[in-house]
């Protein structure tokens, strides 16, 4: 893995036909890689799903945040809740 403090990478991605670009930091172009393998579909598919979600949420924020918040739920939704001790 890179160095998780390394700036934002910008990158073109394509949504509904449309290249658009997107700055991440590459911790966050890895996870988003993953997914994409995980899910068996390009990276451009998982980011217009993002896209999709974020634009019919209420307080849509930018595209980069929604993928940033998104991957963040993603890991929230695979790591097991610990039990209150």
């Amino acid at each position: 893995m890179t160095d998780i403090y390394h700036p934002p990478v910008k990158r073109s991605v394509e949504i509904a036909g449309h290249k658009t670009s997107i700055s991440l930091e590459p911790l966050f172009w890895d996870l988003l890689q993953r997914v994409a393998e995980r899910q068996n579909l390009p990276l451009n598919a998982v980011v217009a799903r993002i896209d999709a979600e974020r634009i019919k949420a209420e307080h849509a924020p930018g595209l980069a945040t929604s993928v940033r918040l998104w991957l963040a739920a993603d890991l929230q939704r695979q790591t097991p809740e610990r039990s209150a001790q």
